[in-house]
């Protein structure tokens, strides 16, 4: 019975930095690189398995587990999508892409591979968002999706603790990938604020690493996503809500 590690997005951003760094990771015995674009795995040392998880992929991956009689000891799930924009001025596919892959997709992998996991001995990380500390307007869908993220994976692994299966949410800022490009309809360009707090996606995956390892259950990737989390407890959200569209 081999133990694995399984990282969803791992073609690019933050899940490819994910699976560099436990590529040569003596905790599991396979490491399986989960994308629609199996090519870009290539050089990545890794078992890739192509799988839209917004189209049965989470269905490929369970079978897979059963097939090979796996065990897992680790889930990371970075694959996600977001775009800007006002609800209204938004495709209806969009939207129901968004939470579809972010929300639905997500909790049903979960849902799945928690069972071939071992009590005392695996966990998962889910990556969200400091987006979802609060509502966005302008970024409304993906903000709420990611708030959705939060709010299950804490439950997760609350319910999930006689078991000692660690639950690790993640919440980043913004992060230099490629998934800014394609929120902003090609933009690559960041801001303000946003490019002043900007992080590069190994650090945010080092980190986050690290915290999983730690037990921590919410983690905030940076000071200023720290004192945002704080700033949404203690200041009213419209407020804060101005000053982002400032």
């Amino acid at each position: 019975m081999s133990r694995i590690a399984i990282i969803t997005g791992a073609t690019s951003g933050i899940g490819m930095e994910f699976a560099k760094l436990l590529k040569d990771d003596a905790s599991y015995d396979e490491l399986w690189l989960v994308g629609r674009n199996t090519d870009k795995l290539k050089d990545i040392k890794g078992v890739a398995i192509g799988a839209d998880l917004s189209d049965g992929g989470v269905k490929i991956i369970t079978d897979r587990i059963r097939q090979e009689n796996a065990t897992v000891g680790l889930l990371i799930n970075c694959a996600g999508i977001g775009f800007k924009g006002t609800v209204l001025s938004q495709e209806e596919q969009k939207i129901s892409d968004m939470l579809h892959l972010n929300c639905e997709a997500l909790s049903l992998l979960c849902c799945e591979v928690i069972p071939y996991m071992e009590d005392g001995n695996s966990g998962i990380i889910n990556i969200a968002s400091s987006a979802g500390f609060l509502p966005q307007p302008g970024f409304a869908v993906y903000a709420a999706s990611k708030s959705y993220v939060i709010s299950f994976s804490r439950a997760l692994g609350y319910e999930l603790k006689e078991r000692k299966i660690k639950v690790t949410c993640v919440c980043p800022g913004p992060v230099m990938t490629d998934f800014i490009a394609k929120s902003q309809d090609g933009d690559p360009e960041l801001t303000g604020i946003k490019k002043m707090t900007a992080k590069n996606p190994d650090e945010v995956a080092r980190k986050s690493l690290d915290a999983y390892r730690r037990g921590k259950r919410l983690y905030s990737c940076g000071i200023s996503q720290k004192l945002l989390h704080l700033a949404c407890k203690i200041i009213p959200l419209d407020w804060i809500m101005s000053m982002i569209k400032w």
